[in-house]
């Protein structure tokens, strides 16, 4: 429960971190996302989880 939390942690201080740095960066991430299809932002979800557990696959002792 505790590699949970940390990993929230983590994610959190990133996220807030690239918010404070480069807030016009985001709003332009942004609309481009908002621009995309349903089904390019599915696939790009999708392949952003799958990486996402890949990486934590490797990093950890599972």
């Amino acid at each position: 429960m505790s590699h949970v939390v940390l990993a929230l942690g983590l994610v959190l201080a990133v996220e807030g971190l690239v918010m404070a740095l480069a807030p016009r960066r985001i709003e332009d991430a942004l609309r481009l996302i908002a621009s995309l299809g349903i089904d390019q932002r599915r696939m790009i979800g999708l392949v952003a989880l799958a990486l996402g557990v890949l990486v934590a696959w490797l990093a950890g002792p599972f």
